[in-house]
């Protein structure tokens, strides 16, 4: 398994988003900051996940797939929600912690069916998970990128 092969890639940033959201449920006066990291952290992750990932998977699997990359997108849209009801508000606000603190099941119950399922099915398909490793690498650098120049 290369250190920069696709699953390596998107596992490094479920741990660095698990890592944060453990830092938030202590946090004090760094919530607001740590929330805006995660919901950043995420929306690349998904991002990236959508472009290049996700359909680099579907063709891998074929209909072996389907049903959890299907479910993978729906997960995708409630995080999504989420994320944009955590960066409308802020730490004053009633829900927030709530809303931090779903994000981060809905986020451990995604990991848990890509890291279980998902990835397991990939690295026995001929999916040349270096190269798409690349590509996400890339994209990734190129969201945040963004993301720093619009801040």
């Amino acid at each position: 398994m290369a250190a920069n092969d696709a699953i390596a890639l998107l596992k490094a940033d479920h741990k660095e988003v698990a890592e944060m959201l453990e830092k938030f449920e202590t946090a004090r006066s760094t919530k607001a900051k740590l929330a805006q990291q995660i919901c950043q952290a995420l929306t690349v992750h998904a991002q990236i996940e959508e472009e290049i990932f996700y359909p680099a998977a579907r063709e891998a699997l074929g209909d072996e797939g389907k049903d959890l990359l299907d479910e993978a997108k729906v997960e995708h849209s409630s995080l999504k929600d989420l994320i944009g009801q955590i960066e409308g508000s802020g730490p004053d606000d009633e829900l927030f912690d709530a809303h931090v603190k779903v994000l981060g099941e809905y986020v451990k119950h995604h990991v848990k069916e890509e890291e279980g399922e998902m990835f397991p099915k990939l690295r026995k398909s001929d999916m040349d998970l270096v190269e798409v490793g690349a590509r996400l690498a890339a994209r990734k650098k190129e969201l945040m990128a963004e993301m720093k120049a619009a801040a």
